[in-house]
């Protein structure tokens, strides 16, 4: 994965973990759904660095 994206993928993820923490106090369904968003980016993140590693391996 390039550095460029795997910058995309922290930053996005940590923004969206922040604003789970921030939306704690106001609405817990809200932190729910960002949560969950949250985990849902991680794992696409990993799911794209494991096709681009196994696009460059064939």
């Amino acid at each position: 994965m390039s550095k460029g994206l795997s910058l995309w993928f922290a930053c996005s993820s940590i923004f969206l973990l922040g604003a789970c923490a921030i939306a704690i106090s106001y609405n817990g369904w809200i932190a729910i759904l960002l949560g969950v968003l949250a985990i849902c980016n991680i794992g696409w993140g990993f799911v794209v660095k494991a096709k681009k590693n196994r696009s460059n391996e064939a």
